[in-house]
């Protein structure tokens, strides 16, 4: 099949209804997600009509409201287009009100205390600014997800209102500058980092099985020091999944754009090209699910745990994000000019100003127990939240902070060295790897988010901060008496109340986490530090503000959050004492015993026998050792779990069962070392990174 047959061929997009639809009805369609109007149930009638005869001529049976409760992942239940006649067959059809709303069981997903389990109404309600597609033979509605009074229990439904919230304050400010913009959208590109190992070494591991990372495991030999897996040649295996993974993510509509080997072994990227973050969020679900599936018809697993492995790096997503018009104009792009750019410095203003009001809301936006571990080792950015913004720009900054003329940098080209190969201009900023928040030229890239996780919340928030600023920018600008001066006061007053948050060296360093200390910037290592700010005054009063979060959905988050950290740790030690009692120390018992017997010949026979005696004696201590740390995690568990899963439960997992956790696998590691590879029960680290070929 040709590219221009394949792509989106199993999605019911712009293309598919203009073709199927009345012209009228298509331009109602239109009129109504370009403005956030509801459509009429005629109109909803016709369109999904025309969408299940689309179906079906694709062989299509049944349909699904397809959500994304607070589970992390999506949700569906499929229906038939079946429906009796009163001769005694069946039609196939799809009403207006079957498409518009759903009807699922509201009280078994996480809710916060939104629901009582016998309150078991809820309802899913059709995303016409998301296109309808099949998988697996399915029809796929995208659907926000709600409980019988309304209250949101998914993550499509925030990420709506938030949209709405920075397109409302957005055209206010860009209007004062005379742009007769419709619409402000903000756009999304995540990169997807991700590991591939084969599935026959996958399945020998409970701790992989269970809870997507290693909780065991010595380093091997080589890891990542040479670097000679970055961009390197790709696996022909992996060359035959990413071209598979490509075409199916094509076929949806995903513009799947770049692949390539990441640092660490076994470890690959993806990319999209960038589009609206509604779709985009909806994309990377869909992401996911297809990465996982593809590389299971390779022989191979998809690991998206931030941190399947220690002592390498680990998995993020980078949220590359900027806000652009209807008409196309990327409010993030600095021009040739970027000192004569006022609506693009009073952005970038903003930013500065709602990145350091709300380092919290970030910082909890990406948090989870597997990101805890990822955050400030090898390649991730720290958990402290900082913006870097190059040389050029924060120098414009600062110098209307400061009241004087900037200097220009010099426009230069980039010179290699080599005649033949050409010149280039330099861009007006470097790429900081280390900064979790940094411009790139015509974007910021949030860096912190981990590879498993939902881009809805990164999106939620970034969407709320910033229509907060831009609601108080347009207060200010609509008030001033000289528009270009009011401008100029905002910045000055942006760069003086919050120019700490901007950061251009290296965020890895040491000396940055003690500059933060002294800027008084927010360094919260872990989720349950981070998870209590969710219900601040501060925050409450932000999502209220913009209609985005009232406060009984924050507190509900904040629950459903905190018992998930608890509940995933929980899993983890519980996965660690099984392997522990039931493999490792086992097979370290049985490798003694066997060497302890060699000694015993050796001796019988009158030959010396000090190395065998030595190997048994220092497997025996490990042994012990082994059994005080399993005993030590039994007993921090029990205290944590009669705690409950709360706050303080959080803290109890986070003080007491993380380190016990950690002084388990270190004697478990160092036996390991001590024993013969044939008596070790389960794939070494060697064996997992360089397992696919």
């Amino acid at each position: 099949m040709i590219m221009s047959e394949l792509y989106g061929s199993m999605v019911f997009d712009d293309r598919a209804m203009a073709k199927r639809l009345p012209k009228e009805t298509y331009r109602e369609l239109k009129r109504c997600c370009e403005q956030d109007l509801p459509l009429s149930l005629d109109t909803a009638n016709i369109i999904a009509n025309a969408m299940k005869d689309w179906a079906v001529e694709k062989g299509v049976t049944h349909f699904t409201h397809w959500f994304q409760p607070l589970t992390g992942i999506t949700a569906e239940k499929h229906d038939s287009f079946i429906a009796p006649t009163k001769s005694g067959g069946v039609i196939m059809e799809l009403s207006g009100k079957e498409l518009i709303k759903g009807e699922p069981d509201a009280s078994s997903f996480p809710n916060g205390g939104l629901r009582s389990t016998f309150e078991a109404r809820g309802y899913t309600a059709w995303d016409p600014t998301s296109y309808a597609f099949i998988k697996d033979g399915i029809l796929c509605i995208p659907t926000a997800f709600c409980s019988y009074r309304g209250d949101a229990l998914d993550k499509k439904t925030p990420l709506l209102r938030s949209m709405e919230a920075v397109n409302k304050q957005g055209l206010r400010l860009l209007h004062l500058f005379g742009r007769k913009t419709e619409r402000l959208n903000m756009t999304v590109g995540p990169e997807q980092e991700y590991f591939l190992v084969d599935t026959a070494a996958f399945n020998k591991r409970k701790d992989l099985f269970y809870t997507g990372r290693t909780l065991f495991g010595a380093r091997p030999p080589k890891g990542q020091e040479l670097e000679d897996h970055y961009f390197g040649a790709i696996k022909p295996r992996v060359v035959k999944y990413m071209k598979e993974l490509d075409e199916e993510l094509w076929k949806l509509g995903i513009l799947a754009k770049t692949k390539h080997n990441e640092v660490a072994p076994a470890q690959h990227e993806f990319a999209p090209i960038y589009t609206t973050v509604n779709v985009a969020s909806d994309q990377n679900q869909l992401t996911m699910e297809m990465m996982k599936k593809v590389a299971a018809k390779h022989g191979m697993t998809c690991l998206l745990h931030e941190k399947p492995f220690d002592g390498v790096n680990g998995s993020g997503k980078h949220n590359n994000w900027s806000l652009c018009t209807n008409f196309g104009h990327n409010l993030f792009e600095p021009g040739h000019s970027p000192q004569d750019n006022a609506q693009f410095l009073l952005i970038v203003a903003a930013v500065i100003a709602a990145v350091d009001e709300h380092q919290d809301l970030l910082r909890i936006s990406v948090a989870s127990p597997g990101n805890d571990h990822r955050l400030g080792a090898n390649e991730a950015p720290p958990a402290i939240v900082s913006v870097f913004l190059g040389e050029e720009i924060t120098g414009i900054l600062q110098a209307i902070a400061d009241g004087r003329e900037y200097s220009r940098r010099a426009g230069c080209d980039v010179k290699i060295g080599v005649h033949v190969l050409p010149k280039f201009s330099m861009d007006s900023s470097d790429r900081n790897r280390t900064s979790p928040f940094a411009f790139t030229g015509n974007k910021f890239e949030f860096r912190m988010p981990g590879s498993a996780q939902s881009i809805t919340t990164v999106n939620v928030v970034l969407n709320t901060i910033m229509a907060e600023q831009f609601e108080k920018f347009s207060d200010e600008l609509e008030k001033a008496e000289d528009f270009n001066q009011g401008i100029t006061d905002i910045i000055r007053r942006v760069m003086n109340e919050h120019g700490r948050i901007i950061f251009n060296g290296n965020n890895y360093s040491e000396d940055w986490v003690k500059e933060a200390k002294r800027r008084g910037l927010l360094n919260l290592p872990t989720t349950i530090d981070a998870l209590p700010y969710i219900t601040s005054e501060k925050n409450i009063k932000l999502f209220e503000s913009q209609g985005v979060f009232t406060e009984a959905e924050l507190r509900s988050r904040q629950e459903i959050y905190v018992e998930n950290y608890c509940r995933l740790l929980h899993i983890e030690a519980m996965t660690m004492l099984d392997m522990a009692n039931m493999e490792i120390i086992p097979a370290a018992i049985k490798y003694k015993g066997a060497v302890a017997k060699v000694a015993k010949n050796c001796l019988a026979a009158s030959v010396p026998a000090d190395d065998e005696k030595e190997i048994a004696s220092k497997l025996a201590s490990l042994i012990h050792s082994a059994r005080e740390a399993v005993l030590s995690l039994e007993k921090a568990v029990d205290t944590a779990r009669a705690l409950g899963d709360n706050i303080k439960g959080g803290e109890c997992y986070r003080d007491n069962v993380i380190p016990a956790m950690a002084a388990l696998r270190k004697v478990c590691d160092e036996m390991e070392l001590n024993m013969a590879k044939e008596y070790y029960p389960m794939p070494t680290y060697g064996d997992l990174l360089f397992s696919v070929h």
